[in-house]
Formats: C-alpha cells, sequence, structure tokens
C-alpha cells in the first residue's frame, strides 16, 4: 500500500503545474503583431499550456496580418480565448475576425465589437472591387461564425452594414460566449468548457492554473512603435533632414549615418501603412522648393509654395478613410514649419560658404595683392605677400616696388600682374 502511495505522489509531482499564457495586443494589427502572436501560440505549444488568452484591444488593420493570424488560432493545438479587455476596449474591423475566429469568445464589461467593414487601404477601390473585397470579408467572417457556432448573420452584417455591439448586447445575440469582469473571472468562467481545436476536443483545465504573461521584445516593440504613421512621418523627415545636412557639409559623417538609418525605418514602416505615392512626391517637391528658394529670387514664394506642397502631401501621405492611419494637422503644420525653416537655413548657410572666397592653399593666394621686391620679369623675379616672399614671373615687367596682384599659382612659383592705380 504504501509503495503505491509513494509511487502516486511521484506521478503527481512529476505531472508539470497547468498554465495559461497571456498575450497583449494594443494597436493595429500589422505584420509586427501577427508575428509576436505566431510566435507566442507557437511557444504555448512547446510549453503545452492550458490555453491561451490574447487580451485584444484594436482598432483595425491590415487584412493580410488578420488572416494570418486567423490562420493560426485555426491551426492551433493549444485552445485559444480572445478576451476582447480592459474595458473601453474594442475589436473593431480586424479584430472582429479575430474575435470570432477564437475557440473562445469574451469580452470584459464596457467593450464593443464590429464595424468590419472592408476599406482600401492605399489606393481607392472603384465601385464593382469594392464590392468584391466585401462579399469576399462578409463569406469570410460568415464561415468563421459558423465554424465556432456564432451568430452568422450579425456577423455579415458587420462586414456589410459596419453594425458594432456593447458586451452585452453581443452576449445575448450569441456573438461571443460570456462576458467576464477581469482574467481571474474569465479563467473561472471557461474551467470545464470543452472546445474543438486542431487536435480535436479538449476540456479547459484553468481553475488554479498558473498565468504568465507573453511579453513583447525589444524587436518588436521597437518595430511595432515604427509602424505607427506619426512616428513613421518623422522618421522620413529626419532622414531627409540629415541626408541634406551630410549633402550641404560632406564629410560630417553623423547626420548622413544618421539620415540613412531614419530613413530605412520610415520604409520599412511604409510598408504596413497606406501609402500614398502621390502625398510622397509632394513632400519631395517641397523640399525641392525649399532649396530653390536660396538660389531664385521669388520674394518667398518658393517657400510659400512649399509649405502648401508639404501640407497637401502629408494629408495625402497615408490614404485610408480609417482615422488611425491619417496625420493629424497638429503633427502636419509644426513639421511643415520646421522643415522650411531647415532646408531655407542650412542651404543658405552652405551656399554662403560655396561663394566665400578662399582663404587658404593656393586658392586663397588668388587675388592677393603684394609688392615687388624685385623686378619680375617672364623669367624671374620676387614679390612679397603678407610678409612672405614668392617666386614670380609676369607677363610684362614689373619694375622693383610696383603692386602686383597674383593671378595664377604653379606650385612655389606665382604668376602676377601688374596693379594698375
Amino acid at each position: 500500500m504504501s509503495l503505491f502511495l509513494l509511487t502516486a505522489a511521484l506521478l503527481f509531482a512529476a505531472e508539470p503545474a497547468k498554465q495559461v499564457m497571456t498575450v497583449k495586443v494594443n494597436g493595429l494589427i500589422n505584420p509586427v503583431s501577427s508575428e509576436f502572436i505566431t510566435k507566442s501560440l507557437s511557444k504555448a505549444k512547446t510549453v503545452h499550456a492550458e490555453a491561451v488568452v490574447i487580451q485584444l484591444d484594436t482598432p483595425g488593420g491590415l487584412d493580410t496580418s488578420m488572416r494570418s493570424i486567423v490562420k493560426e488560432i485555426s491551426s492551433s493545438t493549444v485552445p485559444i480565448i480572445v478576451y476582447v479587455s480592459p474595458g473601453g476596449a474594442r475589436a473593431a474591423s480586424a479584430g472582429t475576425f479575430i474575435t470570432l475566429s477564437a475557440h473562445i469568445a469574451a469580452m470584459a464589461p464596457g467593450t464593443n465589437i464590429g464595424a468590419a467593414h472592408p476599406v482600401s487601404v492605399g489606393q481607392k477601390m472603384d465601385e464593382e472591387t469594392a464590392e468584391k473585397a466585401t462579399n469576399d470579408a462578409a463569406a469570410y467572417i460568415r464561415a468563421l461564425a459558423e465554424k465556432s457556432g456564432r451568430n452568422a448573420q450579425w456577423a455579415e452584417e458587420a462586414v456589410r452594414k459596419s453594425v458594432s455591439a456593447t458586451e452585452t448586447e453581443a452576449f445575448s445575440r450569441k456573438v461571443i460566449d460570456l462576458v467576464s469582469k477581469d482574467l481571474d473571472s474569465l479563467l473561472r468562467d471557461v474551467n470545464g468548457r470543452t472546445v474543438k481545436t486542431a487536435d480535436g476536443d479538449k476540456t479547459l483545465k484553468t481553475s488554479g492554473a498558473a498565468v504568465v504573461g507573453e511579453e513583447m521584445d525589444m524587436r518588436h516593440k521597437i518595430l511595432n512603435f515604427i509602424s505607427d504613421p506619426s512616428v513613421a512621418y518623422m522618421l522620413m523627415l529626419l532622414g531627409f533632414y540629415g541626408l541634406f545636412f551630410e549633402f550641404t557639409n560632406p564629410g560630417a559623417i553623423f547626420p548622413g549615418v544618421a539620415g540613412g538609418i531614419f530613413l530605412i525605418l520610415a520604409f520599412y514602416a511604409f510598408q504596413t501603412l497606406p501609402v500614398n505615392y502621390a502625398g510622397l512626391a509632394l513632400i519631395i517637391f517641397a523640399i525641392i522648393l525649399f532649396v530653390l528658394e536660396v538660389k531664385i529670387v521669388s520674394y518667398g514664394m518658393l517657400t510659400i509654395g512649399g509649405i502648401i506642397a508639404m501640407v497637401f502631401g502629408s494629408l495625402m501621405l497615408f490614404d485610408s478613410a480609417k482615422p488611425f492611419y491619417r496625420l493629424s494637422l497638429p503633427v502636419i503644420v509644426p513639421a511643415a514649419m520646421i522643415t522650411a525653416l531647415f532646408f531655407t537655413v542650412t542651404f543658405r548657410l552652405a551656399y554662403k560658404a560655396f561663394r566665400q572666397r578662399p582663404v587658404t592653399g593656393s586658392e586663397g593666394l588668388i587675388g592677393l595683392e603684394g609688392i615687388a621686391t624685385e623686378d619680375v620679369t617672364n623669367r624671374s623675379g620676387m614679390v612679397s605677400l603678407h610678409g612672405e616672399r614668392w617666386s614670380a614671373l609676369s607677363d610684362k615687367d614689373i619694375k622693383k616696388g610696383e603692386g602686383v596682384i597674383v593671378t595664377q599659382v604653379s606650385g612655389l612659383k606665382l604668376r602676377v600682374r601688374k596693379k594698375e592705380e
């Protein structure tokens, strides 16, 4: 008997403790968030997690990233719980698809879901293309809802009519499975429920499970940060500033290196954003106008034109009906004014330095005035320049004591002409 109890105790001790992994997704659905969720689900499978809770708060995002996340959830052998939280959070647009694809869909009090009508990203869709996109999204979300046993009719209306629902409405219409006030309540509520994963039916045992939070690593945090439209916009401008400063001041090195890094980061972010290249062209045209203002007398018209082009280009840069993809005027106007000031002042100083007469080297000797200390002929002669004696030649003879002007420098010999009184 004692041997049996000892064996049972050892088996119990060897059994790994149950754990539930939590993954927070707060912001746009983009390639970064998609990669983060994929990595987290893979880790959950490796550690044999009892379940994964995706705490979701998103206004939407890219269709390709959303579909990638949905595929990972659908093929997961670990039960996935999408929990729209905390209070005030939303699962809009792409977030609606992700929530409905989960094995268990839950919401916290004071949250909402819906408004999943597809919106063009980066280019305008004609009526026929828009209808095709809507039909495709409607069929996709209906299939997800039917697979999980949720309200497919409401899901389709969320795409076709952009309807939304609060947590109580969503629960009463069987869009979600439950409403839980916090994470602890959620784990108690789902305990004992049976869900169908890629490996078949699985009964959740979340009561008393250890909760392990999965955080974005530094790489994902940085990439997610620069994918914000305002951050990407400022990186682009800083990149232009750095490269321009390097071109006007060769050898500075740091501004050129920093500008190149900023531009590369900005173009990475542009891959995840609805960039309108007409807006980008207007911004580049504005910079050209700022530079031309220094060389062309326009009485400020080029600068004004540059500011106007900069503002309109910035407004057009991210072309989307979704407000979270657009730049706000409080960001655009100061950026346009600072850019105009930077390029005008920097180029003016550089142009002034370029036009300034050299004061050192052989170029600095040309045009200097001196005195002939010996007769200067086409064969020989000596002149004095700011206290220094130089060998000099002249096409026309110059008498000792007469003034001379340097016209050419050849090695250590000067060619001079007589200074006319």
